[in-house]
């Protein structure tokens, strides 16, 4: 919940600052929960972008047109008829809640002034848009909410319009005297982060998190473990991003790991400090440019479900096959054993006597005295030749677990590295190569209907610190083709070490390289693998024609015997990606 109580306040702020008293020269609604208002006034024009979507629902300021449909929705052609040529003339949030009130000034059909209120509520899978008479009637809403889908509220056109239900205990965190935050707050048996979101309005779990981080406290920790200091401390700190609020001192910011962001707020959020926080001038910049990325990463990633689910299936079931295996050839290593029976019972069986059960035999390979189980019925020949015949059972086994196992770990391992690229894809062309891998070593049935795919998906190039060229691919295939046909001899390989991930390849352009660029690439190696989450990265490195491919191998599988290795962490927010 980013965008919680706190981030609407700085909505309304900035909206405030730019479309109050604005005129709505525009109405559209490009998709089923979505509005696009276009706003004139003395401040210029904005476009306004509101969503009711219950993934992801958002409210901003954009630059950005989207195509309508031809036939306008119902909803919006309400709104046309009420509001089209309407002012902006009061935006509010109540109570720091997730909602968001325009009061809109306009004329009826008789030329008479009214006010109609738009009410935007950013609430999750609650989310909603609803137009209402300035009585509070419910005029229309983006989404109908019938008795027979909430039990708690309707809303339909002719309905009173009441605030969604929440806790009527819940707290202003702008208005909490220190004695009611004691009282309230830290009385519940309960974590401390839980304490402080489960009681204020508005306030998230991110924001209760930091309020803890930024008082020196475990916010895993229960209440009942802080004393009298540390609640003052959390008391303190939460007064202190108040004020910060009240007198609108924003800081809006994205936190980013590696190149997918991962939260945003209004407020700076020292928790994060391991990762990357760009700041910006607007609210509206922020929440922009992070519902534009996590839509790559979300979309791709609902893209590549089947395929994930194919190889993941794939991968359980070998790891469960190499663990028989390995339980198996670990049973064969008594083999061994069993052919010195047989020698020994060869050896010393000639004055065994009928009906003997065990034989005493100097072990003449350790110089021990061994004791060996006989069969009673078998005369000295045949106990010799059960064990020869136990022996030569499980050296066949040996031999022939030997190659299905090594077969059975390469199955693996070509796995975990489609895995890695599943992980690395960021468009669709992405994924569409790695489906052509998996189509040709079987994992999925090519339908007789169905042509090989065009591939268009080329590898990551960026540009060193010191001007050269660093190539890393996104998947076996090409892995393949950078390694042994756009590489040269004399051009640098990198590969994270033991473990699935990208073939990155350094033109060297027969020049000696400075030391940045290895590490820069080592970076790179690290981040595309396996190990990108890992705070240390071990990588090889060699030139590349010291790299060889065995015959019959994966894509993507090679093999070197000599190397320079480096340890990195990466992070490769300082490296320049090039647009090929």
């Amino acid at each position: 919940m980013a965008l919680d109580g706190f981030v609407i306040s700085n909505i309304v702020y900035e909206l405030n600052q730019t479309i109050l008293n604005a005129k709505i020269s525009k109405i559209a609604q490009p998709e089923n929960d979505e509005l696009l208002f276009t706003c004139k006034g003395s401040n210029g024009q904005f476009r306004l972008a509101m969503s009711a979507s219950a993934s992801l629902p958002f409210l901003y300021l954009t630059d950005q047109n989207k195509p309508s449909p031809m036939t306008a929705p119902n909803f919006c052609m309400v709104l046309r008829k009420h509001i089209a040529n309407g002012r902006i003339v009061k935006i509010y949030q109540p109570h720091m809640e997730r909602i968001i009130h325009f009061d809109i000034e306009h004329l009826d059909e008789m030329g008479d002034l009214c006010q109609k209120t738009l009410i935007v509520e950013l609430m999750g899978k609650h989310s909603n848009i609803i137009f209402c008479n300035s009585d509070g009637k419910i005029i229309d809403s983006i989404k109908h909410i019938s008795s027979m889908m909430s039990s708690l509220r309707e809303v339909l056109p002719g309905r009173d319009y009441c605030i969604p239900a929440t806790q009527d205990d819940r707290l202003n965190p702008l208005e909490v005297t220190e004695e009611a935050f004691m009282d309230m707050v830290m009385k519940k048996p309960t974590s401390i982060t839980k304490a402080l979101y489960s009681s204020f309005t508005g306030l998230s779990p991110l924001l209760a998190s930091e309020i803890c981080h930024r008082s020196s406290i475990d916010g895993d920790m229960s209440v009942d473990s802080l004393d009298d200091d540390g609640k003052k401390h959390l008391f303190n700190n939460l007064t202190w991003i108040a004020e910060d609020v009240k007198n609108h001192t924003y800081k809006p910011n994205i936190i980013f790991k590696g190149k997918e962001p991962i939260d945003f707020s209004c407020i700076e959020l020292t928790q994060f400090s391991d990762y990357d926080a760009k700041n910006f001038d607007s609210i509206s910049q922020v929440l922009e440019e992070y519902y534009a990325s996590k839509n790559v990463y979300t979309r791709i990633r609902q893209k590549s479900v089947d395929l994930r689910k194919i190889v993941s299936t794939a991968l359980d079931r070998n790891r469960k096959k190499y663990q028989l295996q390995e339980k198996q050839l670990k049973d064969t290593e008594k083999r061994d054993k069993y052919k010195v029976y047989g020698e020994l019972i060869h050896t010393y069986g000639y004055g065994l006597e009928e009906g003997a059960k065990k034989l005493e035999a100097l072990n003449y390979y350790t110089n021990e005295m061994i004791t060996i189980p006989l069969d009673s019925q078998l005369d000295a020949k045949g106990n010799a030749q059960k064990y020869f015949d136990r022996y030569n059972k499980l050296k066949r086994t040996y031999e022939a677990l030997t190659k299905l196992t090594e077969e059975t770990k390469t199955e693996i391992e070509h796995l975990e590295s489609i895995s890695t690229a599943l992980d690395i894809a960021l468009t669709e062309d992405d994924l569409v190569q790695i489906k052509e891998e998996l189509i040709e070593f079987g994992y999925i049935k090519r339908k007789k209907t169905d042509k090989k795919a065009r591939i268009k998906s080329k590898p990551f190039h960026y540009r060193s610190s010191d001007g050269y060229d660093i190539y890393v691919g996104k998947n076996n295939y090409q892995n393949d083709e950078l390694t042994f046909k756009f590489a040269t001899g004399n051009d640098w390989w990198f590969h994270a070490k033991g473990m699935p991930g990208s073939h990155v390849i350094v033109k060297s352009n027969n020049e000696e390289l400075p030391d940045r660029v290895f590490e820069e690439a080592g970076m790179l190696a690290g981040y595309y693998s396996k190990g990108r989450e890992d705070e240390k990265v071990e990588i090889d490195y060699l030139q590349k024609k010291n790299v060889k491919k065995p015959n019959g191998a994966a894509p993507g599988f090679v093999v070197y015997y000599t190397n320079y290795s480096l340890t990195i962490h990466p992070d490769i927010s300082g490296l320049t990606l090039v647009s090929d």
